[in-house]
């Protein structure tokens, strides 16, 4: 975020970035930086606007269309957020902030199949992001691949047994995961270490 909005002056702050995002031609940073203050605030439909009103004037920043999908994400707007970032992907594949983020709101939507392929794309550039695999676990689950995603899960904790209450917490909460009762059960059936 902008330091200009630091230290209790988020309103001079704030009256500053909108007149930098006023200017033309158009400083977007400025539009994210205002947008960030706004969803900072809880202002979430100002920050919408922001970055609407950013993208009005630069339709082809994947920048902002990732910030957008974003605060569509926060404010519980999966479908449009869903159409935004599939935009973003299109225009620039491969940026992974997108992709993951692209991943992230489509298992909230429900479109799994989707999901796991964009954290499986994720996933090629970066084998070793544990959390990007534990969404793709979720995605698998859902999908009925339940021995992909235990196979997910099982490298997720391997090596990382702090991260057995993240995978314990994919196989319950998914609608064809599993339900293990104890910490220590669910380590025996991952292969982590049985506490």
């Amino acid at each position: 975020m902008a330091h200009c909005c630091a230290g209790g002056r988020a309103t001079d702050g704030i009256a500053q970035l909108r007149r930098t995002a006023a200017r033309r031609p158009p400083y977007l940073r400025s539009f994210q930086e205002l947008a960030g203050q706004f969803a900072k605030a809880g202002q979430h439909d100002e920050a919408i606007s922001t970055v609407e009103a950013g993208l009005a004037l630069a339709p082809d920043s994947v920048d902002l269309k990732l910030d957008l999908g974003r605060l569509l994400h926060d404010t519980n707007d999966f479908a449009r957020a869903a159409r935004v970032l599939t935009a973003a992907r299109d225009a620039a594949p491969g940026r992974l902030d997108v992709l993951n983020q692209l991943g992230r709101v489509l298992v909230l939507h429900g479109d799994y199949a989707a999901a796991a392929d964009a954290f499986r794309r994720v996933l090629a550039q970066y084998p070793d992001d544990r959390s990007t695999r534990a969404y793709l676990a979720t995605s698998l689950f859902e999908q009925g691949e339940r021995d992909a995603a235990e196979a997910a899960l099982r490298s997720v904790i391997r090596g990382q047994p702090q991260l057995l209450g993240r995978a314990a917490f994919v196989m319950a909460a998914g609608s064809r995961g599993r339900f293990v009762f104890a910490q220590r059960d669910a380590a025996r059936f991952l292969g982590g270490e049985a506490g």
